[in-house]
């Protein structure tokens, strides 16, 4: 699965969960998320669809992608402690990078396969 933020192709190594595995069966035809800035540490965005999850509490990194509710996506460019399922993690980018793509107004992210 490849991910843009704003048109900018992000590479993510994802977690092998059904979470991941439904988001890539969403992801057939490109799945386009309308994010907002929350907390000044994410981006959140609905994905118009309930998700399974298995929500721990983590304390996210920037780069963390994960499943809020069920059916929100979250990506970090700082860290929170809360309970999600984790989708994966962006490895093309580090902080710094994602501080300016996210934390700069809201994106637009797609997914597609």
């Amino acid at each position: 699965m490849k991910m843009y933020i704003n048109e900018t192709e992000l590479q993510v190594q994802w977690e092998d969960n059904p979470a991941v595995a439904a988001l890539a069966e969403m992801s057939s035809e490109p799945v386009t998320v309308q994010m907002s800035m929350y907390g000044g540490f994410e981006q959140v965005g609905p994905l118009g669809a309930s998700l399974p999850h298995d929500d721990t509490r983590i304390t996210t990194q920037a780069g963390d992608i994960v499943l809020y509710q069920g059916n929100q996506i979250v990506v970090f460019y700082g860290s929170n402690t809360w309970e999600y399922t984790k989708f994966g993690h962006i490895v093309s980018a580090d902080a710094s990078e994602l501080a300016n793509l996210l934390g700069n107004g809201d994106v637009t992210i797609v997914l597609k396969r």
